[in-house]
């Protein structure tokens, strides 16, 4: 295509459409269903200003005024449009996956009114349109002018896949017309880039879902001009006077922030705001993929070893700083002033799918896992009108109320957020699981994730049906049935989990020998397929002591348990107060249990440990030689994404043990 690179795109394997994968699971299909009843609706009302005692959002009315069917002033962040857009997005995925007439009609209307509220060139923005209109791309450092673009286009390729409907996805293509005839390295445009990166990656789906080269070449655009010198950010606050928007922030001559100290292709650690990084990583990997350019890539692979080797909670958490939400330096990951925002291991996943579909390594689907199992879902209440922003591996209530430096960390979810960019997250990703589960590429078929679904898939014209069971993620016992017309060659790529240690696999009943067949972490069955035919999986969930590298200071002497998946934590509700009192006993045997009645239904598990005793301390705070004593007392674990459903109380993931 003309204006393209011309290194020409990688072999990639591809998610497939929503409307091909049917989840039907015992642990997902309630989540999607709590998307689609509850956090969806709420999400509206709460977007409306119609939850009694959440923070205000005024979201939509700031695009009612912008398209002048009301009257008043902008209220909110200046990046209120995204909410608006996620929220969007996250309806588009389930009328892709189930006719919602009533939810599309309400859709229809929105779009309606942020089509009245785009100007006649193109420009969609409600904050710049109200209340600066003069300042339109003068602050990309704070203002995230770029990074609602690309939310709102992410939202209109959404809403076309799912109804076919062109209005929003034409308000986008205007709204990307504009911003190309903006920005770009001609004389007279601006090179420069937002200070949020987001709209990488959404103008390369807006090319793959349009044709248009250009979408794709302005994206790369923007990531190759990043880090260049002299400083954009410092350019364009020369120009407008040295003003700034949030003067809390040194967003400006902070570089590492926003990841402009350095370009793209010339970073080797994970710095500044984590969630902005694996934005920024998930668009470099998608215009790699597309252009064939192995330095971004190769830069992409240099970041992931550094997040996920040296900056990554075991939760699959990141960004361990509070201050400017940010990654700190290599092994500091403290427990209790985390700052482990949700939309940062959102965009770890999204980094991990798209490292994913360029090379299938089981590394990059084991974060996924790890994130999606425990961060992701942690940050939603059983209820679905409750989120964390923040997801610390430890909480102390009190310290949270009391101690400015824990201020960040909330012991209870909140109903709504002044800054609420996590809520609209978490539904969107949710309702867009079926694309995480598979990936095809030529005639292989990539099961990622183990997640009861019905996957529908086309090879030499014949529909081929695979269905999956899966009793994750109390059980490693999965299952594929294989529906076709006619027997049909292809091949099965199942992935070997990191903590499973291995698997036992039939085909049809026969026990395979597959160790010779996996490559990267994945068992590569080719086969000509015959209708009926059979797969099943056993991987071992033994539990395991799991420990930090030495160098992590803050979980040096502690164990986190695991199970599968799924990270364990101990909260006040099971096993009382100061738990950093509790001691677990070395080697010591545990037991693990469904509890049906417990938290919706969850496993726990049951350990020996000992508990300090304080009473011979009496009133003094400090003692020479005093000998600790303690108490044989059984601990309940409880997995992590379930803990503060029971009201405030303590929480740890990492525990005290006898010994090193």
């Amino acid at each position: 295509m003309k204006g393209l690179p011309n290194m020409g795109n990688m072999e990639i394997s591809r998610p497939l459409p929503l409307k091909q994968i049917d989840i039907d699971d015992d642990f997902w299909s309630g989540y999607i269903q709590l998307v689609r009843n509850v956090v969806v609706p709420y999400q509206w009302e709460a977007l409306n200003d119609r939850i009694d005692g959440a923070a205000p959002s005024h979201a939509i009315r700031n695009f009612k005024i912008a398209a002048g069917l009301e009257q008043g002033e902008f209220y909110g962040m200046v990046f209120q449009d995204s909410d608006v857009a996620k929220w969007l997005e996250a309806v588009s995925y389930l009328l892709e996956t189930g006719q919602d007439p009533e939810l599309e009609r309400v859709a229809d209307e929105i779009i309606d009114i942020i089509a009245n509220a785009q100007q006649i060139d193109g420009y969609l923005n409600t904050y710049f349109t109200l209340k600066e209109p003069a300042g339109k791309w003068s602050n990309l450092a704070e203002c995230h002018e770029l990074y609602c673009a690309g939310h709102m286009i992410e939202a209109a390729v959404a809403y076309y896949h799912a109804t076919g409907k062109r209005k929003i996805l034409d308000v986008a293509c205007r709204l990307a017309d504009c911003i190309d005839t903006v920005f770009g390295p001609e004389a007279g445009k601006i090179q420069g880039y937002d200070g949020h990166q987001e709209i990488e990656l959404a103008l390369v789906k807006l090319y793959h879902v349009t044709g248009d080269g250009k979408y794709l070449i302005l994206s790369q655009f923007f990531l190759d001009e990043r880090g260049k010198e002299p400083n954009f950010y410092e350019l364009e606050y020369i120009r407008r006077g040295q003003t700034k928007h949030f003067p809390m922030l040194d967003m400006v001559f902070d570089r590492s922030y926003s990841q402009s100290h350095l370009p793209v292709r010339s970073q080797e650690s994970a710095e500044g705001h984590a969630v902005r990084i694996v934005y920024m990583c998930s668009g470099m990997a998608d215009v790699a993929a597309e252009t064939g350019d192995k330095a971004l890539l190769n830069a992409c692979r240099v970041l992931w070893n550094n997040i996920v080797s040296k900056r990554m909670y075991i939760t699959g958490a990141i960004g361990s700083m509070a201050h400017g939400e940010s990654f700190s330096l290599d092994y500091d990951l403290p427990s209790d002033t985390a700052y482990a925002e949700t939309c940062a291991s959102i965009g770890l996943i999204f980094f991990a799918q798209r490292m994913l579909q360029i090379e299938a390594k089981s590394e990059y689907a084991d974060v996924m896992e790890q994130a999606l199992y425990n961060t992701v879902i942690s940050s939603i209440s059983k209820d679905g009108r409750h989120f964390f922003y923040v997801n610390p591996l430890e909480v102390w209530p009190e310290a949270s109320d009391k101690n400015k430096g824990f201020s960040h960390v909330k012991p209870e979810r909140q109903g709504w957020f002044g800054c609420a960019c996590c809520p609209p997250n978490i539904a969107r990703f949710l309702a867009s699981l079926g694309r995480y589960i598979y990936s095809l590429k030529d005639r292989t078929i990539y099961t990622h994730l183990y997640i009861g679904s019905l996957m529908k898939f086309d090879i030499d014209g014949s529909e081929i049906i695979l269905k999956q069971c899966s009793n994750f993620p109390w059980d490693g016992k999965v299952s594929f049935e294989v529906s076709l017309d006619k027997e049909t060659e292809f091949t099965l790529a199942l992935r070997i989990p990191g903590w499973s240690g291995g698997a036992e696999i039939h085909v049809n009943g026969t026990r395979i020998a597959w160790e010779d067949d996996v490559i990267d972490g994945y068992v590569y069955i080719p086969r000509t397929w015959q209708p009926g035919d059979t797969i099943e999986l056993h991987f071992p969930m033994t539990v395991s002591w799991m420990k930090g590298h030495p160098l992590v200071r803050e979980t040096i002497g502690k164990v986190a348990l695991q199970r599968g998946p799924i990270v364990y934590c101990l909260e006040e509700a099971d096993n009382g107060a100061n738990l950093h009192h509790i001691v677990l006993k070395q080697l010591t045997s545990q037991c693990d249990s469904f509890d049906e009645n417990l938290l919706g239904g969850v496993l726990t598990i049951t350990a020996s440990a000992h508990r300090v005793q304080t009473e011979s301390w009496g009133a003094q705070l400090y003692k020479a030689n005093e000998l600790t004593t303690t108490e044989a007392v059984n601990v309940t674990f409880i997995p992590y994404f379930s803990w503060a459903n029971r009201g405030r109380g303590e929480m740890t993931v990492w525990v005290r043990t006898e010994s090193i």
